[in-house]
């Protein structure tokens, strides 16, 4: 059996050959990445805001928190990401989320997993930020759930989706300031009554593509917290960042 999973795999690979899900090289295995394309990933590495995840320019030592965390502390408790948005982690975000490539997916949740800082390995729940209804029919899939689900696969820990509802339909945020992404996505989660039980004192691991502003994981969060959940550590693929500190 080993052996014909082996020629079967030999003859997908030939028919479709693994080839770098940045540039389209060919590269030895299924779902990754040329050197070319690795070398230019933007990776969020140490040192880093231990809440929000911002990058240091220089390392403040263990436990450092920035500016920013401290003067409008967030409603989640940490966040964590992959790369910063540009380059080829852009190019895979709208990869997955405009042109349906929900193959990428598992390797984006890989390195999801790795940025976690142990968050996913101790997480009682994987959530997804949910996509109203309305709007999910019309894309077909939710990006966040393609995310979390493979996360959650890959880690063993629970894929728990219908634990948070997107109540109201939103404009979208491409475009939209600051305060009017807020305005926007307030009063937009809900946890369903049959949820909260199972939320209480939870640990959770809520999944987005990008972090922007924060303004719509910050509104999903303060539902998840507003029902019971006890730590709620965000975790995106890429985040924006204007600048180091």
């Amino acid at each position: 059996m080993r052996v014909l999973r082996g020629l079967v795999a030999g003859a997908a690979d030939f028919v479709y050959p693994p080839v770098c899900c940045g540039c389209g090289r060919l590269v030895g295995a299924h779902r990754a990445v040329c050197a070319g394309c690795w070398t230019t990933l933007p990776l969020i590495e140490r040192a880093f805001c231990d809440i929000l995840g911002t990058p240091f320019s220089v390392d403040h030592g263990p436990g450092s928190v920035s500016p920013e965390a401290i003067a409008k502390p967030p409603v989640f408790d940490r966040l964590r990401s992959v790369a910063i948005h540009d380059g080829i982690a852009r190019d895979l975000v709208h990869g997955l989320k405009y042109r349906d490539r929900t193959d990428l997916a598992p390797m984006m949740a890989e390195w999801m997993i790795r940025a976690s800082d142990g968050a996913v390995a101790s997480a009682d729940a994987i959530i997804p930020v949910p996509l109203h209804a309305f709007r999910l029919w019309r894309r077909r899939f939710n990006q966040s759930a393609e995310l979390a689900r493979a996360i959650a696969r890959l880690s063993g820990r629970p894929y728990e989706p219908d634990l948070l509802k997107r109540i109201r339909r939103t404009s979208r945020q491409v475009g939209l300031g600051l305060r009017a992404r807020e305005d926007n996505v307030r009063g937009a989660f809900a946890v369903p009554k049959s949820g909260k039980a199972g939320l209480r004192g939870k640990s959770v691991v809520l999944v987005d593509d990008v972090y922007t502003t924060g303004a719509t994981v910050s509104a999903a969060a303060r539902a998840l917290k507003r029902a019971g959940a006890g730590q709620v550590t965000v975790l995106t693929f890429a985040r924006a960042v204007s600048g180091l500190i």
